[in-house]
């Protein structure tokens, strides 16, 4: 089966680097064949060997808020005659280690298990997998239902893990593999003055969320005051 790696890019918010980024740290961190696709409204700067697409129109009311709903499009049943498993990757996140299990680990539906709030089926989508055309009802019942489910759930995600839940088919990845830098990585005060951030032990993927950035984490900086950032020097290794 064809392993198919999908980013997603919209609006001016991170420029083609970090596309561009993201491939080099698949291709330095994968030994498995892969195939790197965008989806995007703008292709300019994106390295030629990322094959691009434009981003499945979600048919949402005019002026609806974006909540990250575009992520839902990776789920069109014929997403441009696309085969194989499809591994979902935020363009913010930083890989730190070898991710050929992210291709094999058994499951139908992979997403990250919420670190804040473990007891909810919200998963963090930052990284997920699923076989491409696999949830073909997923797309137009959100379309159908989109004033109903917009009420109901704050996000992408929330919808996301709700709908694949209900069908029993929902399962998480390991829990050291996928971390996130504001929770497991940044040290307290007063400790984050003199000590810089650390890389949680067998950590594969570093997601960014929130108010930091990998930039801010390379040149430290952009957290709140009670959040105190340190550059990171195995940020700065890894996000090239």
């Amino acid at each position: 089966m064809s392993n198919i790696v999908i980013c997603m890019k919209w609006g001016t918010k991170y420029g083609s680097e970090y596309v561009n980024r993201l491939y080099n740290m698949v291709k330095r961190h994968t030994t498995v064949d892969f195939k790197m696709v965008c989806l995007t409204d703008l292709t300019e700067g994106i390295h030629p060997d990322v094959q691009c697409f434009p981003i499945p129109p979600l048919a949402l009311p005019e002026g609806a808020p974006e909540r990250g709903w575009n992520k839902l499009s990776t789920f069109e049943p014929d997403l441009y005659g696309l085969e194989g498993n499809a591994l979902f990757l935020d363009l913010d996140v930083v890989i730190v280690d070898n991710i050929d299990e992210f291709f094999t680990y058994p499951g139908d539906f992979l997403i990250i298990h919420d670190w804040k709030r473990p007891w909810r089926i919200t998963g963090n989508s930052s990284v997920y997998r699923f076989k491409l055309g696999a949830f073909p009802g997923l797309l137009p019942y959100f379309r159908e239902n989109f004033d109903e489910i917009r009420q109901k759930f704050r996000n992408e995600q929330a919808y996301l893990s709700w709908y694949v839940d209900k069908h029993a088919k929902q399962t998480y990845w390991p829990e050291s593999w996928c971390k996130s830098y504001k929770y497991h990585c940044l040290q307290k005060i007063p400790m984050a003055f003199f000590k810089p951030p650390v890389k949680p032990e067998g950590a594969k993927i570093i997601i960014f969320h929130g108010e930091i950035n990998p930039p801010d984490a390379v040149n430290g900086g952009g957290g709140k005051w009670y959040r105190y950032v340190l550059p990171s020097k195995w940020i700065k290794d890894a996000w090239q």
